[in-house]
């Protein structure tokens, strides 16, 4: 369905929230260009990209843009990733709505489109750690971190900017634990991350209770450890 006033869900104003006024904006795997042509319709930027994989979602894309009569400031472009991208295009760029891996596949196949001068605001669906871990060895510091909670789903918020990182603990075991769960969100324990971890563990120990009626092996041995050690810890940020 087209919408004329464009109108984000929590989630995503979340992350709109984050794009610096004025800026310009690449939207990958834009889903009907509605955050690049909600943050004209606000005059938060002048123009974006909206970048779409398959042919399908950039006609929907375009047929949005078309709608709102935006065609002059977004410019929907078909390819892979920030292969879209000239590089240091854009000075924002936002990556919503998809695995934790497959956001830091974009960026680490896209890498040579990216100028350090830019702010990348993701939200991993899940396996935020592989995309903390993406922005740490490529030298982005954690700005900023958020948690949402819509229609029974819970959605991290990652934003970050290229320079020294302050977030996270010097201590490495610490460090590995706030690439998990997330050095921010670990201090501020809001509900919804209470909440999030909590389900996890739950997962966690269904898994584990399968795991222990298998055959004993030195692998399976190994991972129930880790996943008990796993549980102890989200025991300790859930309470």
């Amino acid at each position: 369905m087209m919408q004329m006033n464009v109108v984000l869900d929590q989630r995503l104003q979340k992350v709109v929230s984050y794009i610096p006024q004025g800026a310009i904006l690449a939207d990958i795997g834009s889903d009907h260009a509605f955050v690049p042509c909600f943050c004209i319709q606000q005059q938060k930027i002048e123009r974006a990209i909206a970048g779409e994989v398959n042919e399908g979602p950039m006609e929907a894309a375009k047929g949005q843009v078309a709608l709102v009569g935006l065609e002059s400031q977004i410019d929907v472009r078909l390819g892979s990733g920030l292969s879209v991208l000239k590089p240091g295009e854009a000075t924002a760029i936002t990556i919503a709505g998809m695995g934790g891996t497959l956001i830091a596949s974009i960026l680490e196949e896209g890498k040579d489109r990216l100028s350090g001068e830019e702010r990348l605001i993701l939200q991993p669906n899940v396996d935020a750690v592989d995309v903390r871990k993406w922005l740490l060895t490529n030298s982005y510091a954690l700005l900023s971190e958020a948690i949402v909670e819509e229609n029974g789903k819970i959605y991290e918020i990652l934003v970050a900017e290229r320079g020294d990182e302050t977030l996270y603990s010097e201590d490495e075991t610490t460090r590995q634990w706030e690439l998990f769960f997330g050095p921010q969100l670990m201090r501020e324990r809001a509900p919804e991350f209470i909440e999030k971890w909590q389900i996890e563990k739950q997962k966690r120990e269904y898994i584990l209770a399968q795991m222990k009626q298998g055959q004993a092996t030195e692998v399976l041995s190994e991972k129930i450890e880790a996943i008990e050690r796993l549980i102890q810890k989200m025991e300790e940020v859930t309470n």
